[in-house]
């Protein structure tokens, strides 16, 4: 984006001090059960940021880039969507012209299809309550189930299959989530480069 060195942003700065002056704090609606916390929500924080910019005529222009987009195993072995995404901002100026930028970094993990508008919507988020200075007084919140795999990681051990094989609870096969045993796991790691079960193995093999 376009920095603001050679460019005016008198007009539109004195505007943005006074919506800072209007979203200086957000109340806490929000409840995360698991840790029995309150936290202000995303949509109470855009809520009342789009009005104090509307109010102050100031357009936003929101374009959200994805940086990453990972499988990840959770605590249960199950395999997860985790996007990171930067959301990047121009405040306009609708009387003067002047805009300035902002940004803001999002994560977002979800089994489904909603990862990445997770991560969107904690970027932007995160973008608005770091320009404006916005106080909550909450830490950055993670949702229930997040807090719940985290909390229900169970420490490695390994465990008899009747096979006389070894399995770690945490080792599962990156591609299928299959549980699998150390000594698989050495294997396919250094052949593979990840985790494979042995079935998974064949197939990248045939291909």
């Amino acid at each position: 984006m376009e920095t603001t060195t050679d460019r005016p942003i008198k007009k539109i700065t004195a505007k943005l001090v006074k919506v800072m002056e209007e979203v200086s704090h957000v109340q806490k609606n929000g409840t995360n059960e698991f840790h029995k916390y309150q936290y202000a929500t995303a949509a109470d924080v855009l809520e009342k940021v789009n009005e104090a910019l509307v109010k102050n005529k100031i357009c936003s222009i929101a374009k959200a880039d994805l940086i990453s987009l990972e499988h990840v195993a959770n605590a249960k072995g199950n395999q997860e969507h985790l996007a990171t995404v930067q959301m990047n901002i121009r405040l306009i100026d609708s009387e003067s012209g002047e805009f300035v930028d902002i940004a803001g970094l999002g994560n977002g993990q979800d089994s489904g299809d909603k990862a990445v508008m997770k991560a969107e919507t904690a970027s932007i988020k995160y973008a608005y309550m770091m320009a404006f200075n916005i106080s909550t007084g909450d830490d950055p919140e993670a949702d229930i189930r997040t807090d719940q795999f985290v909390s229900e990681v169970p420490k490695p051990r390994a465990v008899s299959r009747g096979t006389g094989a070894a399995y770690s609870l945490g080792a599962v096969c990156t591609d299928c989530g299959t549980k699998i045993s150390d000594k698989v796991q050495k294997f396919s790691q250094e052949r593979f480069g990840t985790g494979l079960c042995m079935n998974c193995q064949k197939n990248h093999q045939a291909v």
